[in-house]
């Protein structure tokens, strides 16, 4: 396939691209919807808490421990080749999850879900990189970014209309067709691209930052699941990330072939961008995170329901994130980005206005304001990373600022919920007293875990409930305030540091598309 064939293409291959994406995206936001039935003894596996967890957190872990491997990989291997290799990983993944007997089997099969996602998310970004000029490429990242706002909302009413005629497999049964359909199509229209001088193989500094990245991620999860940051089980993984990381930041420095060139992050354009999308997911995941149970346990609404009132976020991303790029030549990417991200922490503060029963078109509303900054900071922050580096580059750059978001988004999970649980708690601790001790703890848990002893009282814990739910939504209202905290830190970082208009001017490359080439 020529330069020109591959030109002509472009819009079609992102097409096939969005469909890659749309599947690995999707597969979390459903998974979600489906905890509770899987849970269940009888529907399910008779998952406890904690497996639950895990069968979220196995995934999380590898995925992020291997996105910078699997952008490396596709630089030097074929990023068509890893795209393909990454999606069958997935789709044969998600058909073991569907019928596994045991929590244990569940757990480990998503572990493989997420080596395969894993190879997925970057290379579809290094491909947009590659099959479109500098003038288009903010347009395709944007139509990108906003096909991810659209699976985090489909993902939950998708879940819901499967869990009500099906079993709980279906909900990774789905992931199977769509693959079959997504691997026949990029075979046979996206073209096969790699770096044309790849150089020496990094393996210290792979196995660095494979380590390094696990073992952050592990020890965030764990702050965040025991709600103790300072236990042993959460210092020493933490710490050894770091200094896991930190070594092969020196390392990578001192070779003359490095995996990743950290003197990237000199540029301004680049990290500030990489902190803007890790500020920002790192808010966003929390906020998910106790929406969920606020649309269901304090509002009462089913699973289906409760990913309808998602709708608004996605629909805002899908009108901005495709004219984002428009928006960055008329105002620049410092003012997009930092109005984007001013509008999001808006959004979370908003969330201080709802209680146990306020109108629910207060919530949809803030969706869409926060839709709405989302696809205003994702696509420009996005395209200043890729930016900065050069096609042959495009797999290492993409799978870096997908480790960000990763990165951010366990942070606001772990630290923004530990906020929240230690809120519930603290309100909720006398009014659980004449509980026998181990009902106590079970109730004292979380707001799901109080609602299941409701179940148990009678007409006795209509009080209780009352009293959980108050207690939940202050907890909330805390946590919102620390997401606004936290996006208004990075509209700081983005206006400080990330350039103005007169340097975002993209300079067109002599000879385009020479590396898309099978």
């Amino acid at each position: 396939m020529d330069a020109q064939t591959v030109h002509r293409r472009r819009w079609y291959i992102l097409g096939v691209l969005v469909v890659s994406l749309l599947v690995v995206v999707l597969d979390n936001t459903i998974l979600n919807v489906a905890l509770k039935t899987i849970a269940d003894p009888r529907t399910g596996l008779g998952a406890s808490q904690s497996d639950l967890e895990w069968a979220i957190n196995a995934y999380t872990l590898v995925f992020a421990g291997l996105l910078f491997t699997w952008g490396v990989m596709g630089d030097r291997v074929g990023r068509r080749f890893v795209l393909l290799l990454g999606l069958t990983l997935f789709g044969a993944a998600s058909l073991v999850s569907a019928y596994c007997q045991t929590p244990g089997q569940l757990i480990a099969a998503r572990a493989l879900m997420g080596i395969g996602g894993a190879a997925v998310i970057p290379a579809t970004l290094s491909i947009i990189t590659n099959v479109f000029d500098p003038a288009e490429r903010g347009k395709a990242i944007g139509v990108w970014a906003g096909a991810v706002g659209l699976a985090i909302a489909i993902g939950p009413i998708t879940g819901g209309i499967l869990l009500a005629h099906f079993w709980w497999g279906s909900v990774f049964l789905v992931n199977v067709p769509i693959v079959i359909i997504g691997a026949t199509a990029i075979a046979l229209v996206v073209p096969e691209s790699k770096d044309p001088h790849p150089g020496k193989i990094d393996p210290v500094g792979v196995l660095l930052s494979i380590a390094g990245l696990v073992a952050l991620i592990y020890g965030i999860i764990e702050g965040g699941r025991n709600a103790d940051w300072l236990a042993p089980g959460v210092l020493l993984p933490l710490a050894a990330g770091i200094g896991l990381l930190a070594v092969f930041v020196v390392y990578e420095r001192r070779i003359d072939h490095p995996s990743l060139d950290v003197t990237l992050f000199r540029d301004p354009r680049f990290s500030a961008a990489i902190a803007a999308i890790a500020l920002v997911f790192c808010a966003l995941m929390g906020v998910a995170f106790f929406m969920v149970f606020y649309l269901q346990s304090v509002r009462g609404y089913t699973p289906l329901e409760a990913g309808a009132r998602l709708l608004p976020l996605a629909v805002a991303q899908l009108m901005i994130a495709p004219r984002s790029a428009d928006l960055v030549k008329r105002y620049g990417a410092r003012v997009v980005c930092a109005t984007g991200l001013a509008l999001v922490s808006v959004s979370f503060l908003s969330f201080l206005a709802l209680d146990v029963d306020t109108s629910i078109w207060v919530l949809e509303v803030a969706f869409f304001v926060q839709g709405f900054g989302m696809g205003m900071v994702m696509p420009p922050a996005t395209e200043s990373i890729l930016s900065t580096l050069p096609r042959e580059r495009a797999g290492v750059g993409s799978a870096v600022g997908n480790t960000a978001r990763q990165v951010g988004g366990a942070l606001g999970v772990a630290v923004l919920g530990s906020i929240l649980s230690a809120s519930y708690r603290g309100r909720m601790e006398s009014a659980l007293g004449f509980l026998p001790p181990q009902a106590r703890h079970a109730a004292g848990e979380s707001i799901a875990g109080t609602m299941a002893v409701v179940e148990q009282l009678g007409p006795r814990g209509a009080s209780l409930a009352a009293t959980a739910r108050e207690a939940f939504v202050h907890g909330m209202h805390v946590t919102a305030l620390c997401c606004a905290g936290v996006g208004f830190l990075g509209v700081l970082v983005v206006y400080v540091w990330l350039p103005g208009r007169r340097r975002e001017v993209a300079v067109p490359e002599p000879v385009a598309h020479q590396d898309a080439r099978v």
